[in-house]
């Protein structure tokens, strides 16, 4: 059984900075495709990136390329969400989410674990 926990979220200025955690259990980094998705209020849950083998490969929503990077740390099972240049339509709940191996699937029904969430809230 896989556990994720996210952290690190928050309220920031639009054109600030977080950097979300999500704590996986051992082995799972490694192992695992490693996703970031996130839901605003009323919307669908989205695709944000994802990576794969510690690092080998990652993917993007269009919308935050170049402002949001995904990394993994093997040794420490953890992977992050740095997120600079933030907009208010960053605003979402954003959970993490994990499958077994294969691509980088950006749709929310090929990740059959999931952490609780972690509120990001960016004002104008």
């Amino acid at each position: 059984q896989v556990q994720l926990v996210e952290s690190g979220g928050g309220l920031v200025q639009a054109g600030g900075s977080l950097r979300l955690s999500c704590a996986a259990s051992a082995g799972t980094v490694m192992r695992y495709v490693m996703g970031w998705f996130r839901q605003a209020p009323g919307k669908e849950r989205e695709f944000v990136a994802a990576i794969k083998w510690g690092g080998s490969m990652t993917a993007y929503v269009d919308s935050v390329k170049g402002r949001f990077t995904i990394s993994s740390d093997n040794a420490r099972n953890t992977v992050w969400l740095q997120m600079n240049g933030l907009k208010p339509e960053d605003t979402a709940v954003y959970y993490c989410a994990a499958r077994v191996g294969g691509d980088l699937p950006r749709v929310r029904t090929s990740y059959p674990y999931w952490g609780q969430g972690t509120q990001v809230a960016v004002s104008s």
